[in-house]
């Protein structure tokens, strides 16, 4: 069975948001040029959830999230909009000390790649201690045990040996629960993990994915997933929020967005998933190319490559379109006056899968 029809479904969204986007603009000065990033995304996050933003490279998911955290680029900046989080407007934020406030002990990050991530010249123990002194305020013994015990948490087997060795010693899949536990350590109420299973080969995958699961719920944390795959994350979100040319186009619970997507990049992103390909058959691929985020978008951003754009769709951005009390797209195809579009055959077979379950 396909891992995307392997979904339970999830109880009601939580009504109580632990941060909230409002209108949020993020601009970049490259070579004399200001490019927008982010064009006025809202969001809001629940406490407790668990939540994947999916979309191609360069879409603009990891600009979104680490502007929560202040770690822009220097060459980037909030142009417009609120963050708002715990009764403050970090988007408000100019200072570093401001942002050391919010930064791991509130909201943390698993960086995608652990190698740059490490100092390759400290110890395992040293690097994940650092965290625990700084955030936690223990020092000596108890910051060494603290340390031991994270590592257990996270996996790491005989922890007390591995606390002395250099990353250099560690497999990819180990220093990323490294990379974890340093996260862990801050005792953050939101951790980000961005491509958390990039470059790891299927099995550990799910190992680290399963481990993020478990560690969300001993930790009562708030996860955010940043992707380009649907299907790493299709058994641990609870919603998802498809991101395309720096903006939210379509967010939904995870088997509303599996299931029943209503959005042309939504489905052109779920074709894409090889599990739906065809022994003997090319995969399917998403023709054309992203817009320049450096002119001015007219219409719908996903107009140029999608096959069933209507005329309208290259005129005037669609406004979100109510699906369902927790389900929204961005799409002209969900006004009352529009044509009726077929979804793909494969996107047709799932919403055949859901009704059947």
């Amino acid at each position: 069975m396909l891992q995307i029809l392997e979904i339970t479904f999830r109880g009601e969204a939580m009504e109580k948001f632990i941060l909230s986007a409002r209108d949020l603009v993020i601009k970049f000065r490259l070579r004399g040029k200001v490019l927008t990033a982010i064009r006025g995304v809202s969001l809001d996050i629940y406490e407790g959830e668990s939540l994947a933003i999916v979309g191609e490279s360069g879409s603009g998911k990891s600009v979104f999230t680490k502007s929560f955290m202040g770690l822009l680029d220097k060459n980037g900046w909030i142009d417009s909009g609120s963050i708002i989080y715990g009764g403050m407007d970090l988007a408000k934020f100019k200072e570093e000390r401001d942002w050391l406030k919010i930064r791991g002990k509130e909201i943390a990050m698993v960086f995608q790649e652990p190698m740059t991530a490490l100092n390759p010249l400290k110890t395992i123990g040293k690097q994940v201690k650092e965290a625990v002194e700084l955030h936690q305020g223990l020092r000596g013994k108890e910051a060494k045990e603290e340390v031991i015990k994270i590592l257990d948490d996270v996996g790491i087997r005989d922890p007390e040996r591995r606390y002395n060795q250099y990353p250099h010693e560690f497999s990819g899949g180990m220093r990323q629960r490294v990379v974890i536990a340093i996260a862990i350590a801050c005792r953050p109420k939101i951790l980000i993990c961005d491509e958390p299973t990039t470059a790891l080969d299927v099995t550990i995958q799910a190992q680290i994915l399963n481990l993020l699961k478990d560690l969300k719920e001993k930790y009562k944390l708030t996860t955010i997933y940043i992707t380009h795959d649907l299907g790493v994350v299709a058994n641990v979100a609870d919603r998802v929020a498809v991101m395309y040319a720096g903006d939210i186009i379509e967010i939904g619970k995870t088997e509303e967005i599996f299931y029943n997507g209503q959005h042309p990049y939504t489905w052109a992103l779920l074709s894409s998933l090889p599990q739906l390909g065809k022994k003997g058959e090319p995969l399917y691929t998403i023709q054309g190319t992203p817009p320049n985020l450096f002119q001015e978008i007219k219409g719908d951003a996903f107009a140029p490559r999608n096959p069933k754009a209507l005329e309208i769709d290259f005129i005037h951005s669609p406004p979100y379109f109510q699906v369902s009390p927790t389900h929204k797209a961005k799409t002209w195809l969900l006004d009352p006056r529009a044509p009726h579009v077929e979804p793909p055959e494969a996107i047709k077979k799932m919403r055949k899968r859901w009704k059947e379950i």
